[in-house]
């Protein structure tokens, strides 16, 4: 019986070996988890699909690891399978795909060639740049139709028809796959350097900024809450909370409003869908938020947080960041998200610009609450006031609607009362 790499979530086709939980002659139940997976953001375990007795060992911690590919090889009630391929035979499933040598270029796209001031590469959805990957096409041969030369499915049909067409150019050219190139740069003649390698999770954190902020035009509104009555409110109901075995935190307060908010303006809970040309609203809402970790950014989500009172929203908030923070946290829980928060407060920032979380179209950022002199009823008093910083996605939010939403929070964030605690 062969154990493989099962098919961990969508977009997740590769891991890094954590932990090999058995060892060679070792017998294992059904079910039973033999290694675990360091995946893009989560820790994900292979479990055995059933009982047997661990004959060989293909892999080692450290090693990168493709869906489909066998990892252990049980001895069970009905024999043993046939060995499998050794790491020096690659699987099929985890074979390098072949880049085809494309041998002339089309007529609408004859000499383009991408070029980005920032170095960044084209815009174009992640599904699309896989798309790409996977036939081998240089995405920065394409011309993007949409705005901002957005490339979108019908441009790389087109190419390809084009090329299959044979073009109009008869010179011979290779396309080669884009990407970032190496940093020639000896830092070593100026000092001391250290090289380590980047991680799995900072390579995906790496790769969904740049996707983000090259591909949505960004904005972001800036605001300040009045929070002294909420803060009075918290202190007012913590030490209760706490008996309850529950932690009254600032962040179960915004979560509970910005809810609220999410309800009356439903656009800021949509994904658009430009290549089929739709606008997807969602009628429930999971939140995302915003984990600082030692290994990176994890956005871990709490499904259906329109549904919870703001007692669960604290105890799941809680239990979920913790999860995060041990790195215990599954990967259905880091998918499925519609809205996110960053709370940067608890550090110490104040207004910043958080990126989208594609393909939402919104996020929150949080900052430091500060007192400071404010002007109330005609009189100035020492206030607690709260940064927040809203950033959307232009192409479908404008200006307007973002300054209703922050209104909105605004107005629910100074008048929360007792009967809503």
């Amino acid at each position: 019986m062969d154990i493989k790499v099962p098919h961990l979530a969508e977009n997740i086709n590769t891991g890094i070996v954590a932990s090999i939980l058995v060892q060679e002659g070792d017998v294992v139940e059904k079910d039973q988890t033999v290694m675990e997976l360091d995946t893009e953001k989560a820790v994900a375990p292979i479990p055995a699909e059933g009982p047997g007795k661990v004959s060989k060992i293909f892999v080692s911690e450290g090693d990168s690891v493709n869906v489909g590919q066998v990892v252990v090889q049980l001895d069970g009630a009905g024999g043993a399978s046939a060995a499998p391929k050794t790491p020096s035979e690659p699987q099929q499933a985890a074979a390098p795909i072949q880049k085809p040598v494309v041998q002339q270029q089309p007529t609408s796209q004859a000499g383009y060639q991408y070029q980005s001031p920032s170095g960044f590469p084209p815009p174009a959805s992640p599904t699309l740049r896989r798309m790409a990957r996977e036939l081998g096409i240089d995405l920065s041969r394409i011309r993007g139709s949409e705005e901002g030369g957005r490339i979108v499915v019908a441009d790389l049909r087109d190419y390809i028809q084009f090329l299959q067409a044979g073009g109009a150019s008869s010179a011979p050219q290779q396309v080669e796959a884009s990407g970032p190139k190496p940093i020639d740069t000896d830092f070593s003649k100026w000092g001391e350097i250290e090289k380590k390698p980047m991680t799995t999770l900072r390579k995906k954190i790496s790769e969904k900024m740049v996707e983000s902020w090259t591909t949505v035009p960004h904005v972001t509104q800036y605001e300040e809450a009045d929070i002294t009555g909420l803060m009075e409110l918290r202190k007012k109901h913590k030490s209760k909370y706490e008996k309850e075995g529950v932690k009254l935190t600032l962040t179960s307060f915004i979560l509970k409003a910005v809810i609220q908010v999410l309800q009356k303006h439903p656009i800021f809970n949509a994904t658009i869908d430009v290549a089929r040309g739709e606008i997807i609203i969602k009628k429930y809402i999971n939140m995302g938020i915003a984990v600082d970790t030692e290994n990176g950014l994890i956005v871990p989500v709490i499904k259906n947080i329109d549904k919870k009172n703001l007692k669960e929203l604290s105890l799941e908030l809680a239990e979920l960041a913790t999860k995060t923070r041990d790195r215990k946290v599954g990967i259905d829980d880091l998918v499925g998200g519609t809205f996110t928060i960053s709370n940067q407060g608890g550090i110490g920032g104040t207004h910043f610009t958080p990126i989208i979380n594609t393909p939402e179209v919104a996020i929150l950022g949080l900052g430091r609450g500060v007192q400071k002199p404010a002007a109330v009823n005609g009189k100035v008093e020492v206030r607690t006031l709260l940064p927040l910083c809203l950033s959307y996605d232009h192409r479908l939010i404008d200006g307007g609607s973002a300054a209703r939403f922050i209104k909105d929070l605004l107005e629910t964030l100074e008048n929360f009362k007792d009967k809503d605690i």
